[in-house]
């Protein structure tokens, strides 16, 4: 699981800087949920081959007790809640203020790990800019400037370590868990804990769980007609005893952790609702973790004719991206459509973990430039010359050739599109890489 850092602090200290910096840009933010992410927003960073999930909050103000800033501190307390570490970060132009004192107060009664961190320290002696900063009791202070990145590598170095070294073995959970890992994501309310449940509570499944490597997280063991598999919980499960009476929750970090953890991720969507940009967010973030995926549309017995074709419709038009998963309509309070659904799963587990041998992908290359050639860039056209694996879950193919930087978008997509079609790789997203050979005479005159 990745480790989870929350950005906190009173206004404009500087948060939203750098939480930018750390997720490189804007786009790369993965959740902009309403009603959930007022001033809230969830980002990946990666510190060479340590990625970290960043959360920016809104400017802390714990002793209001009402109004829009009370639920932004609602909101910020979650965070807090749902981090590994908390980067308390203050102003070095203002120096310390009342309200730094009160919010060093309450971070330091929720026990969580916490990093002391001076913004806007840029051009500043570094031993003036955090003297004040000692009183807070928080220990070092580290001095950094998010806009202009001074002191940003050490500082995330830092809270890393802190985030690693109060959590478990991270491979503890990995060796414990067994068959498929699935991760069952969607909005509140479109039947998480239901379809858990009608997993679970069938007379031929045998289940139990088991803590997992971050504070919340349940990893549930069970078979379904011999076949092993791992639910990891989203869905605000707790103990074994408890599964049945589970309320439906919705945490952003822990949806995020669950599908980076997972094989194959189930996207539950809600006939009854309309489909959101939340649905589409969280469908856009299996993509880039590169996870293979099945889509579940829950409560469709309600449902009548129209209504159905009308959702159909809106599903092909707003989720066209997803054309590589297959859809399954069903009903989790009443099992309808369970066993395809998990066939479905398997059938995407095993297309992402495909072991595809050089010759047949060079022999799908070759029958794929047979049919189509890439277009010409000026005088040269690309040549495609052979392909070989490059990795699984998802699965990557490098193709190796020359003036390959010349290959349009539109003639990747063609080449992942046969390549599906010629493995079978339904379920999965599939990643084409292009290799250019070096010219031999780019050097000579």
């Amino acid at each position: 699981m990745k480790p989870v850092i929350a950005l906190v602090g009173r206004p404009n200290v500087g948060k939203s800087t750098l939480f930018n910096r750390l997720t490189r840009s804007r786009d790369a933010l993965v959740a902009n949920l309403p009603g959930l992410t007022r001033d809230r927003h969830y980002g990946e960073g990666r510190l060479g081959e340590r990625p970290y999930l960043v959360v920016d909050t809104g400017g802390f103000e714990p002793v209001v007790k009402e109004g829009i800033v009370h639920q932004m501190a609602r909101q910020t307390q979650q965070a807090i809640d749902e981090a590994d570490v908390v980067v308390f970060i203050v102003d070095a132009r203002q120096g310390m203020t009342p309200q730094d004192s009160l919010i060093a107060d309450h971070l330091r009664k929720t026990g969580r790990p916490l990093s002391l961190v001076v913004n806007k320290a840029e051009g500043m002696k570094h031993s003036a800019v955090v003297a004040d900063f000692y009183e807070l009791g928080l220990g070092e202070p580290c001095a950094i400037s998010s806009a202009h990145g001074e002191g940003v590598r050490d500082m995330i170095e830092h809270a890393l370590e802190l985030a690693y070294a109060g959590r478990e073995d991270e491979s503890e959970a990995d060796n414990a868990a067994h068959g498929v890992k699935i991760a069952i994501v969607g909005r509140p309310n479109v039947g998480k804990s239901t379809l858990v449940n009608t997993l679970l509570g069938e007379e031929r499944v045998i289940a139990f769980d088991m803590p997992g490597t971050t504070r919340d997280s349940i990893y549930i063991d069970f078979e379904r007609q011999g076949r092993p598999y791992t639910l990891i919980d989203t869905a605000g499960l707790r103990r074994r005893g408890k599964v049945f009476e589970a309320v439906e929750k919705f945490s952003v970090v822990k949806t995020l952790q669950a599908i980076s953890d997972a094989n194959v991720v189930v996207l539950l969507l809600d006939a009854c609702q309309d489909i959101s940009e939340q649905d589409a967010h969280i469908a856009g973030f299996v993509i880039e973790q590169g996870r293979a995926l099945v889509v579940g549309v829950n409560k469709w017995d309600g449902l009548d004719a129209h209504t159905r074709e009308r959702f159909k419709t809106e599903l092909t038009r707003q989720l066209q991206f997803l054309d590589f998963a297959k859809f399954h309509f069903i009903s989790a309070t009443k099992k309808i459509g369970i066993d395809p659904l998990l066939h479905s799963v398997d059938d995407a587990y095993a297309a992402a973990m495909a072991d595809l041998p050089t010759p047949k992908l060079t022999r799908a290359l070759i029958e794929a430039v047979e049919f189509q050639q890439p277009r010409r860039k000026g005088p040269v056209r690309p040549k495609l010359r052979y392909a070989h694996q490059g990795g699984q879950n998802p699965p990557i193919i490098i193709i190796h050739g020359n003036a390959l930087d010349a290959i349009t978008d539109s003639y990747r997509r063609y080449l992942e599109r046969r390549f599906r079609e010629t493995f079978a790789l339904t379920g999965t997203p599939l990643r084409v890489e292009f290799r250019s050979g070096r010219n031999p005479y780019v050097d000579r005159k």
